[in-house]
C-alpha cells in the first residue's frame, strides 16, 4: 500500500523509492521439515525498505508476522563496517531483517538487526537480543543449542541455555578474519558464508583469511575532506589474493587444520550427515576445479572429482552436495551443455543448461534453461527423470525442496512476482507480494538476430506511430559475462521503456558470454572481451535495423553501467562509424585495475598475457575518440574504483579529446539510491544524449 502522494511522483522517483519496484516481494524462503509452514522475508509495503520475518501456514493459508522490524527498530539502522561491505558485495539495498538462519528442527531463528544479534523462539514467538552490536552472519547450530556469529572479524559462539559467549579462536592481527567470506568469494563467487556447522552441532568448519598480502588501495572522500580516507585490501589482477585456509573448530576447544593443497580459491563448502564435508576449490588460473572430501579427524582431503578446461571451469551454485543416501550431486560441462550429474550419471537431457541447484534431498531441485535462454524454469528430478515445475513462460526462481517448492514467477504478462507453494508439483498456497505496480506495459518486440541468433528486445515509445518519423537508437546493454538483460520479465524492461518514452528506439541485446546458451557460447569471450562483446552489439543493431526501418542508424547512442559502461566507452572509441554518443557508467577502463578472479578468468594475469590486457583496455584507445562520451562514476566505489574513470579521462585530456566526466560524491558501485539523485542522473543522461545526437544530425544536414 502507498500514500496518495506517491502516485503523483514521476516514474524515476517511484522507481527509486521502491528499489526498482522490488520492495514488498517475498524472499529468503525456508521450508519447515514437517512441511507445515514456510518462513520468508517481506518489506512492510512496496515503499518500505524494512524487511520483517513472516510465516505462512500451509494448512490454513494464513500469514503471520513473526518479527516486526519497524517495532524492533523504529529509527535508523547502525551497521558495522563489515556488514555494510557484505551488503555491497551482495548488492543488498534493503533494510530491517535482510537475512536469517534456522536450526534443523525449526525451533530457533537467528538474525541481526542494526548490528544486534536477535533470536526468535519459533515455538513461542519470543524475540531476544543476545549481543548488542557489530554482529555479522548469525547462524544457529543444527540442534538449536548454540548460535555462531562473527564480531570484530572473529567467530564467536553463544550457548543459548547459559548465555556463555566466547571466541573459538584468539589470534592477533586485524588482517586475519575467522568466519568471514573474503572479498573475492563474496564479490565474484557468490559465496557469502565463512563458516559451516557440523550436522551434530559440536563443531564448525571455519574459513581463516589473511588479507595481509593484498595490496592496499585508498578511497578518499573529496566532497568531505575532513573525513579520513577508507583504506581497503583490493586484489587487483596479477597481485596477491587473501590467503585462505580452513580449520575444524570444536566447541570443546579442539582444532584440526585442513590440509592445504595447491588451490587458490575456496569456492564452496557442503556439510551434511550423508557424508564427509565437501570442499570445492579452484586453482589460480581457474582451469581446474576439484571436489574434495574432508576427513574431519585429521584434516586430510581426498579428491572425489576434478573438472579441467583449457579456458576456465564455470562455477554452479548449490553443488556439489550429497543426497541423503550418499550420492554425489554435481554439475559438469559435458557434450556442450551444463548437465546435472548424480552418482556419475548425467540426468538432465541434451540441450538443457543447468543454471543453479536449489536443493539436494532424496530428489534434486534446480533451475535451468532449455532451447530459449530468455526463460528460466524450475525443475526437479523424479526417479531418474526430470520434471518441470514452472509451467508458464517467464523467469522462475525456486526454493525449498523438490517435494515442497516455493516458486516465484516473473513474466512479461504482469509486473512483480507471483509466488506460490507447490507440494509434489501441485499448488497448495500462495504468498502475498506487495510490490508496487509501475503501471508500465513495455512496448516491446522480441527479436532473434543475425547468424548467431542474438536474443534482443526492441522497445519503442508507447503510442509511437511510424508516421511520426524515424527514431534515434539507444543501445542499453550489460553485454558482459555472467549476466543477462534479455529475460522474459516485465520488470527487466521498465528503465528501458522509460528511456524509449523519451523519444528513442531502445535495443537491448545479449551477446556471447552471457549465460543460458551453453559453455561454448559463454567461453567465446576468452581473451577477447572487447572484440567479441562489441561485435555482437554492432551485429544486433544492424540486424534489428534491417527489420525495423523506424530505427535511424545515423543517430545511435549507447549507455551502460559496470561492464555495460566499459562496452559503451569501447563502442565510441573503436566503432565511431556506428556509435555517435556514449554514456559510460562506472566503467572498467584498464583491466589491470580490476580484481583477480573475474579478470584472470578471461584474460589470464597481466604478467603472463600483457598483450591481452592492452588489447582489451580503453586507455590505449584514448587518442581515437571522435564521438561524444559522458563518463559517470561513484567516488566511493570499492568494486570498480574511480581510478578507472580518472585514468581514462586523463588519457583523453592528454590526447586533446573532449569529453564529460560526472563524479558522484559518496556513491558506491550500486547506482545512486537517493530519489533526487537517481532521477536527475537519468535525466542528465537523456538530455545529454539527445543534445549530442541532434548535433550529429545537424552536421550531416549541413554537409548535405
Amino acid at each position: 500500500m502507498t500514500d496518495s502522494s506517491f502516485d503523483t511522483l514521476p516514474f524515476l522517483r517511484r522507481q527509486s523509492r521502491t528499489q526498482r519496484f522490488t520492495l514488498g516481494a517475498p524472499k529468503e524462503f525456508r521450508v519447515a521439515p514437517d512441511g507445515s509452514r514456510v518462513l520468508f522475508l517481506r518489506a512492510g509495503s512496496g515503499t518500505d525498505p524494512r524487511h520483517s520475518l513472516w510465516s505462512l501456514d500451509l494448512a490454513s493459508g494464513e500469514e503471520t508476522k513473526l518479527v516486526d522490524a519497524a517495532e524492533l527498530l523504529p529509527g535508523e539502522e547502525e551497521l558495522p563496517a563489515e556488514e555494510r561491505a557484505r551488503r555491497e558485495r551482495s548488492r543488498e539495498t534493503g533494510g530491517g531483517v535482510v537475512g536469517y538462519a534456522v536450526d534443523d528442527a525449526f525451533t530457533v531463528a537467528a538474525f541481526s538487526l542494526s548490528g544486534k544479534l536477535h533470536t526468535l523462539d519459533l515455538r513461542t514467538g519470543a524475540v531476544s537480543v543476545l549481543v548488542e552490536g557489530s554482529v555479522i552472519d548469525p547462524r544457529p547450530s543444527p540442534d538449536g543449542t548454540h548460535v555462531a556469529y562473527v564480531r570484530d572479524r572473529r567467530l564467536r559462539v553463544i550457548e543459548l541455555a547459559t548465555g556463555e559467549d566466547r571466541a573459538l579462536v584468539e589470534e592477533d592481527g586485524e588482517d586475519v578474519a575467522w568466519g568471514l567470506a573474503e572479498f573475492i568469494a563474496a564479490e565474484e563467487m557468490d559465496r557469502v558464508r565463512g563458516y559451516w556447522w557440523a550436522p551434530d552441532g559440536r563443531s564448525l568448519l571455519v574459513e581463516r583469511s589473511d588479507r595481509g598480502p593484498v595490496p592496499r588501495w585508498t578511497i578518499a572522500d573529496p566532497a568531505n575532506p575532513q573525513n579520513p580516507a577508507n583504506v581497503v585490501a583490493y586484489p587487483a589482477a596479477g597481485t596477491p589474493n587473501a590467503e585462505v585456509s580452513l580449520a575444524v573448530l570444536g566447541l570443546d576447544g579442539s582444532r584440526v587444520d585442513v590440509a592445504r593443497g595447491d588451490w587458490e580459491y575456496l569456492v564452496s563448502v557442503h556439510w551434511s550427515a550423508a557424508g564427509s564435508p565437501l570442499l570445492t576449490v579452484q586453482t589460480r588460473d581457474q582451469r581446474r576445479m576439484e571436489i574434495l572430501a574432508l576427513d574431519v579427524a585429521d584434516g586430510s582431503v581426498a579428491t572425489l572429482h576434478a573438472e579441467v578446461d583449457g579456458r576456465w571451469v564455470e562455477i554452479t551454485q548449490g553443488v556439489p552436495a550429497w543426497t541423503p543416501d550418499g550420492k554425489l550431486v554435481r554439475e559438469s560441462a559435458a557434450d556442450g551443455d551444463h548437465r546435472l550429474v548424480i552418482d556419475g550419471v548425467a540426468v538432465t537431457p541434451p540441450g538443457m543448461q543447468v543454471r543453479s541447484v536449489l536443493h539436494v534431498g532424496d530428489e534434486v531441485l534446480f533451475s535451468a534453461s532449455e532451447d530459449d535462454p530468455t526463460q528460466i524454469h524450475v525443475y526437479r528430478t523424479e526417479n531418474g527423470t526430470v520434471r518441470r515445475l514452472s509451467t508458464a513462460d517467464g523467469v522462475h526462481h525456486g526454493a525449498g525442496t523438490a517435494a515442497l517448492t516455493v516458486l516465484a514467477s516473473w513474466s512479461l504478462e504482469y509486473s512483480g512476482p507471483k509466488v506460490c507453494v507447490l507440494r509434489d508439483g501441485e499448488r497448495v498456497a500462495e504468498v502475498v507480494s506487495s510490490t508496487v505496480d509501475p503501471e508500465v506495459v513495455p512496448n516491446l518486440t522480441w527479436l532473434t538476430l543475425g547468424e548467431r541468433g542474438l536474443r534482443a528486445a526492441l522497445l519503442l515509445p508507447r503510442g509511437y506511430e511510424e508516421s511520426e518519423g524515424r527514431l534515434p537508437v539507444l543501445l542499453d546493454p550489460y553485454g558482459g559475462p555472467h549476466a543477462q538483460r534479455v529475460l522474459q520479465s516485465r520488470n527487466a524492461f521498465l528503465t528501458s521503456q522509460w528511456l524509449a518514452d523519451q523519444g528513442f528506439a531502445v535495443l537491448v541485446a545479449d551477446g556471447r558470454g552471457t549465460p543460458g546458451r551453453g559453455p561454448e557460447w559463454e567461453k567465446a569471450i576468452s581473451g577477447r572481451l572487447a572484440d567479441v562483446t562489441l561485435a555482437d552489439q554492432v551485429d544486433a543493431l544492424r540486424a534489428a535495423a534491417e527489420r525495423h526501418p523506424e530505427l535511424d542508424t545515423e543517430r545511435v547512442a549507447i549507455r551502460g553501467w559496470s561492464y555495460g559502461g566499459y562496452l559503451s566507452a569501447l563502442a565510441v572509441l573503436r566503432r565511431p562509424d556506428v556509435f555517435h554518443a556514449a554514456v559510460a557508467g562506472a566503467p572498467v577502463t584498464d583491466w589491470a585495475l580490476y580484481d583477480t578472479h573475474y579478470t584472470e578468468r578471461y584474460l589470464g594475469t597481466p604478467q603472463e598475457n600483457p598483450h591481452s590486457y592492452e588489447q582489451n583496455s580503453l586507455i590505449a584507445d584514448a587518442g581515437e575518440l571522435s564521438r561524444a562520451l559522458l563518463i559517470i562514476h561513484g567516488l566511493a566505489d570499492d568494486n570498480v574504483f574511480v581510478a578507472h574513470a580518472l585514468r581514462l579521462s586523463s588519457a583523453l585530456l592528454a590526447k586533446g579529446r573532449p569529453h564529460v566526466f560526472l563524479p558522484l560524491a559518496g556513491a558506491t558501485h550500486m547506482t545512486p539510491q537517493a530519489e533526487e539523485v537517481a532521477e536527475n542522473m537519468m535525466r542528465t543522461q537523456v538530455e545529454w544524449i539527445l543534445r549530442e545526437l541532434s548535433a550529429v544530425a545537424a552536421v550531416k544536414e549541413d554537409a548535405s
